[in-house]
Order: structure tokens, then C-alpha cells, then sequence
């Protein structure tokens, strides 16, 4: 049986069509220190300012994230909101060659934001019934981007895109396909999204559209009223309880989540759903998918805004939760793959390497400089052949498993890959890191690979070194106690 971790990995590779409403979310942040003369109410001093993907867009952005082709159909106008998300989305590596003209102005909810509180939402949009000519594109770009597909995403908010005619035509593309389709959901009428694989509505959408009061106890009522509607498995959405499955047939089942401290919820229902279809295209059943969006939930909050979500986020996550540090040992192109993916949403990616016999605090310190230098940090780390071959044939002292492993329990290191060649230049050409750091002992020209780092923008940094940061000292030392 593969362990989550291993079903993260084996996410959906494959492309992944998205529908719905794309939108902007724009952040104003500032500081209110007096209520304004005019009305009562505070004053916003801007301080900063910036803008995020939201809606579909998030969705897309989120499974480009996750290493999955993402074809993002919805509409946008000719406006310096629609500017701001063909460039972020292009960045994230999204296919917006699906995305449909419209002359109504591009949706951007702007978030007024006081030392991390929100004071005020400000939404600018048109919700208004879709243009015979707004749907006959939104539906001529389903047909085209549903060809090959592993897996279609209804992103609904409720602005417009995602009308009953565009809605069939995903689901009937979906149906010739024999391809999953996840539902985040809007509005009363659920029955109009018939033949959806599941749908992920939170626990006050599900007893909105099944004429129930919003509680907890009664989700299990609100799913399976739902599913008696549209035919659909149903997962209802409960923030820090899990999510709660409900079949076609009625039957329930809790999937718990870990707690974890709640910075800001925003977005986590995109995330939901873009990992509950990449699962789903990828073999696994409803229950795996949804322990993994449940994952992918608990990654989301924990950051400001929609955040950002990666493979190597899920399983940090979770080997966190699981306390087992082991999955951060991984081979040379799981590295270069995870170092691909934090690049694609804007990380740098930093490297350093050496034999690490006998890890002292000189080693440890080395580690979090490097970590310091970037958002990511690669340790590659000498097989015992290579140690060998370099430092004679009594090293290493701890074997390479040993190493390895020490090393991924440090927080500093996000993952560690061993190389069996005397140097490790072909690691870096495999990684491509942002950052190469070596100890201070070494000129820079000295450093293996700071040609290849450089010649890309990336740049070296030598850290300073401690006096006694050595293993060969320590070593020389302990046979000089013991001959003595």
C-alpha cells in the first residue's frame, strides 16, 4: 500500500482543463492610527500593495504549482487587472491560450488590510447573464481544451462564467472522455452540476443548496440531500474537523485533518480542488483524494493570501505531522523536479554540498547560513565510494544511510540527494540552484559549479567559517585521545 507521501508524488502529471470565473485578489495593506473626520470609520495609510491570482485562476496557478499541465478557460476583459493576471498566470506556467475576450470588466476583489486584519473588501464586477457571443467562446474553449485531458475543475463563484450551457459542455467533454470531474460549487441549484465526479462545497454552501441550517451536525444531512440531487459523491469542506464524504448512496465518512495555526483561509477551497482532481486523474479513490486535499488545505492557511502549494509543501507537511524527516532523502531527479516546481512559483533555489562525516556545529551553522540565502535549501552529500576516494580509505566514519538521514532532520534542509562522483557538478547542472554556497575557505572561482550558477543570474555564497569546523580535526583528535 503507498504511503501519502507516496501518493503525493504520484499526483497527475497530466493536463488538467480548469473552468470558471477568473478574478484578481489585490491586497492594500497600511497601517489606521486615526477615524476619519468625514464618517466614522478608520483611515487606511498604504504602505504596500499586491496582487494575486484568485478564483479559476488560483485553481490553475495551484495545479501548474503541483507539476500538472493547467489550461485555464474563463473570461477576462482588456483591462490592467486582466495585464497583471496573464503575466502572473504565464509566470506560474498556466495555458492561457483558452481564455476568452470579453468587453466586461475583469473581476478583482481588493482587500483593505490594517496590520493583518482585513477592514474592508472592495469587488469590482459584472455578473450579468453571459453574451450569446461570451458563451458560444466560453464553449467553442471547452471543446478545444478538453482534448486530452486527464481531469476538468468547475471553479464556480457565482460571477457569470459558468452558466448552465457551459457547465453541460464540460461535463458532456468530461463524459466521452471517461475523465473525473471536481466541482467547487455555488449558489441552490447543485443539481445542475449532474454528473460531476464529486463536489467540494464548505459546510454553509452545502445547507444553503439543501434547504438545511447551517451546522455541523447537520452536514451529513446537507451531503446526502445533495447527492440524491446531482448523483455526485459530495465533500463537504469543514475547515479544521477534515472533510466529510458523502456517496451517491448517502453514506458518510470523516476524513480528519491535522490542526494547524490558521493565518488566513483564503483560498483554501481552490487548493481543495485542484489536488482532489489531480488525485482522482492520477487512479486514486475519493477517500486517498481527499486526505490529500485535506493536505493541501493545511498548507494553504498557514500562509497569507491563496499562498502557494508545491508537492515538496504537501510532503513537508506531512512528514512534519508524521514526524519522520526520512522522505527528504531523494535521488537526483526528484531534486531537480522539486527544484523546477520552486522556481515556477518564485522561490529561490539554494545548494551546498560535502561529506558531513561527524556533523558539528560547524556544520550546522554552515546549514542555516546557506538556508538564510534563499527559500530552499538542496544538501548534496558524498557516497561513502566518493568519500573514500577523496579522504582515504578509513572515512567516512558514519555511513552514507547515516548521513543522509541526520541531515533531514535539520529544519534548515528541505532535501538531501547523494552523488557518487568526486565532485558534485553534475548535481547542480541536474538542480540549476539560484544560490551555490561553499565554506569560506574556498575563492569563489575555486567553488565546483559557480560557473554553471553564474551563467544563469544565480550567484555564490562563502560562508564564514568558525575556528575547529573541521571533521578531520575532530577525527584527528579522538585517535590522538585514544592513543594516548
Amino acid at each position: 500500500m503507498k504511503t501519502l507521501i507516496e501518493k503525493i508524488q504520484n499526483l497527475s502529471s497530466s493536463p488538467v482543463l480548469v473552468v470558471g470565473d477568473v478574478m484578481l485578489d489585490r491586497y492594500i495593506e497600511g497601517d489606521v492610527e486615526r477615524i476619519s473626520p468625514e464618517a466614522p470609520i478608520p483611515v487606511l495609510l498604504s504602505r504596500r500593495s499586491s496582487d494575486l491570482v484568485g478564483g479559476a485562476a488560483n485553481v490553475a496557478s495551484k495545479i501548474a504549482g503541483l507539476g500538472a499541465p493547467a489550461r485555464l478557460v474563463g473570461l477576462v476583459g482588456s483591462d490592467e487587472p486582466a495585464s497583471v493576471l496573464r503575466s502572473a498566470l504565464a509566470a506560474s506556467g498556466v495555458d492561457l491560450s483558452f481564455l476568452v475576450d470579453t468587453p466586461r470588466p475583469t473581476t478583482v476583489k481588493s482587500r483593505l488590510i490594517a496590520r493583518h486584519q482585513q477592514v474592508l473588501r472592495l469587488d469590482h464586477e459584472d455578473s450579468s447573464p453571459l453574451s450569446d457571443a461570451e458563451q458560444a467562446g466560453l464553449v467553442a474553449a471547452v471543446s478545444s481544451a478538453a482534448q486530452n485531458a486527464a481531469g476538468i475543475v468547475l471553479e464556480d463563484y457565482g460571477k457569470g462564467v459558468l452558466s448552465d450551457v457551459v457547465v453541460q459542455a464540460a461535463l458532456r467533454c468530461a463524459a466521452e472522455s471517461s475523465i473525473p470531474v471536481v466541482v467547487d460549487p455555488n449558489g441552490r441549484n447543485f443539481a445542475r452540476y449532474r454528473g460531476a465526479t464529486v463536489l467540494t462545497p464548505n459546510n454553509h454552501e452545502a445547507a444553503l443548496a439543501a434547504g438545511l441550517r447551517d451546522s455541523r451536525e447537520l452536514a451529513a444531512d446537507a451531503g446526502a440531500v445533495i447527492a440524491a440531487q446531482t448523483g455526485s459523491s459530495v465533500a463537504v469542506t469543514l475547515g479544521a474537523e477534515g472533510i466529510l464524504l458523502v456517496s451517491p448512496g448517502g453514506d458518510a465518512t470523516l476524513v480528519e485533518t491535522r490542526p494547524v495555526d490558521v493565518f488566513d483561509v483564503t483560498g483554501a477551497g481552490d487548493a481543495v480542488a485542484a489536488v482532489m482532481c489531480l488525485a482522482l486523474a492520477g487512479g486514486e479513490d475519493l477517500l486517498a483524494a481527499a486526505r490529500l486535499a485535506n493536505v493541501a488545505g493545511a498548507v494553504i492557511v498557514q500562509q497569507f493570501g491563496v499562498g502557494t502549494l508545491s508537492r515538496l509543501d504537501m510532503i513537508r507537511y506531512v512528514g512534519h505531522v508524521m514526524g519522520d524527516a526520512s522522505h527528504k532523502v531523494v535521488d537526483r531527479s526528484s531534486a531537480a523536479r522539486y527544484a523546477e516546481d520552486a522556481r515556477r512559483l518564485g522561490r529561490s533555489v539554494v545548494f551546498t554540498n560535502g561529506c558531513f562525516d561527524l556533523i558539528h556545529a560547524g556544520h550546522v551553522r554552515s546549514l542555516e547560513r546557506a538556508r538564510s540565502q534563499g527559500d530552499m535549501l538542496i544538501v548534496g552529500v558524498n557516497t561513502d565510494d566518493s568519500v573514500r576516494r577523496l579522504k582515504g580509505p578509513e572515512r567516512p566514519v558514519i555511513g552514507q544511510e547515516g548521513r543522509a538521514r541526520v541531515l533531514s532532520a535539520m529544519e534548515a534542509v528541505d532535501l538531501v540527494v547523494l552523488f557518487d562522483e568526486d565532485t558534485p557538478l553534475e548535481l547542480i547542472t541536474a538542480v540549476q540552484p539560484d544560490v551555490l554556497v561553499k565554506g569560506g575557505d574556498y575563492s569563489k572561482e575555486e567553488v565546483v559549479g559557480w560557473d554553471v550558477v553564474e551563467s544563469r543570474g544565480g550567484r555564490v555564497y562563502l560562508v564564514p567559517l568558525s575556528s575547529g569546523d573541521s571533521t578531520s580535526s575532530i577525527v584527528s583528535r579522538i585517535r590522538n585521545e585514544r592513543t594516548t
